[in-house]
């Protein structure tokens, strides 16, 4: 199936407009290759064969006689001087743009000792999006349960050999080439615990335990998953440490199919598909440059709040995630607005119109999963870096 990535070709094409190296980092098997390959007018070289390092030997000459004013280096950690090659192209030949693909992030891999500042812009590719299932011909059911790499989201049943296969690759070309873990069964229990945790608060102390090495040991590969995009890690929302929590971190995995996987479900339950919708939301967010501005809220009374992001003006956004409309209760959303009472509050759900509604104590605006893009868009950035909500 011929499937044009349209969001993710506009966004490098606007990357591309501020500055001339686009980094795409994503998870193995997520579509890079297939999306770089689909950019038309460009020259497309695959770092993972040995001719085609050799034809970069020497930047300037492979630059010079570029026949493209698009080139492309997929897998480009695999040179031995890539950083080089990267900043040779920005700084020498501007008519050129650049594309670099990668399964970890450029500051993640020792080989890339210039962090090219002011010449690449970052992005974050991800599993299959939302807004992306009406082109893959798939529902919001079967994208939680299959997961978002379109290998597994294309197929007619879940193939359990796909995710086991993908875990050993991940270890053995990302993890131990890249970062020198030399002990692949702990680093695997830590991924699975994470992924087993999904949407759920972990203990670094507990984690240690689970896997079996030390807790510096057990940093060390949190750091790795996250610098990988394997794993996101939302710091909680507290300004009142008495009440609040404001150290322990929610986890939650890269793909909802690896989840499912790990923890042995085959059918999920109305209870699960309401956890993996928060993954969609979360993906949704990251997919607009946004993930990394989301916390939780959570008092030390299990009161809780999905999600929430700061915006400008000392408002707040919140943010839960209910797989149908019916199952929200509003009593958590009105408890923080006792202590943050400006902001909007959004229900996202897989069911509802979306729409605005109000009562005596709140005002909510349900959004269903298939609008929260437009809804995401209509955050607007202010002069100081902050987000407001558009008037």
């Amino acid at each position: 199936m011929d499937i044009k990535r349209t969001f993710w070709l506009q966004k490098i094409q606007k990357s591309w407009s501020k500055r001339p190296i686009v980094w795409l980092a994503g998870v193995r098997r997520s579509g890079k290759t297939t999306l770089a390959a689909s950019i038309p007018d460009s020259t497309f070289i695959n770092c993972d064969l040995p001719s085609e390092q050799k034809r970069l030997e020497d930047p300037e000459d492979f630059y010079k006689n570029l026949k493209t004013k698009t080139v492309i280096f997929d897998e480009i950690h695999q040179l031995p001087e890539a950083s080089m090659l990267l900043k040779i192209g920005a700084d020498h030949f501007k008519d050129k743009k650049i594309l670099a693909t990668g399964s970890s992030t450029l500051i993640a891999s020792k080989k890339f000792k210039d962090s090219l500042t002011d010449r690449k812009r970052n992005l974050h590719f991800l599993p299959v999006l939302v807004s992306e299932l009406a082109d893959f011909r798939s529902t919001l059911k079967k994208r939680i349960l299959h997961g978002g790499l379109p290998p597994s989201l294309l197929g007619e049943n879940v193939d359990n050999d796909f995710f086991s296969e993908w875990m050993d690759s991940f270890y053995a070309r990302d993890v131990q080439e890249l970062f020198a873990v030399e002990k692949r069964q702990p680093f695997l229990k830590v991924l699975e615990y994470l992924l087993i945790a999904n949407g759920s608060q972990f203990e670094i102390t507990k984690l240690a335990q689970a896997s079996g090495v030390t807790r510096p040991t057990t940093i060390k590969y949190l750091d790795i998953l996250e610098s990988t995009k394997t794993i996101s890690l939302l710091k909680p929302f507290s300004t009142n440490p008495l009440q609040e929590i404001v150290s322990q971190p929610k986890v939650y995995g890269f793909d909802t199919g690896f989840s499912c996987f790990v923890k042995g479900i085959h059918e999920p339950r109305n209870e699960d598909y309401g956890v993996y919708l928060e993954n969609l939301v979360l993906e949704t967010f990251q997919s607009q440059g946004h993930g990394n501005q989301l916390h939780y809220w959570r008092t030390k009374n299990q009161h809780e709040i999905d999600f929430v992001l700061p915006l400008a003006r000392d408002t707040v956004l919140s943010i839960e995630c209910k797989w149908q409309e019916k199952h929200f209760e509003d009593d958590n959303l009105y408890i923080f607005r006792k202590s943050y009472s400006k902001g909007p509050n959004w229900v996202v759900t897989s069911d509802s119109r979306t729409r605005v509604v109000k009562n005596k104590k709140l005002t909510i605006q349900f959004v269903n999963i298939f609008d929260l893009p437009q809804m995401i868009e209509a955050l607007s950035v202010t002069a100081k870096g902050n987000l407001t909500v558009k008037n």
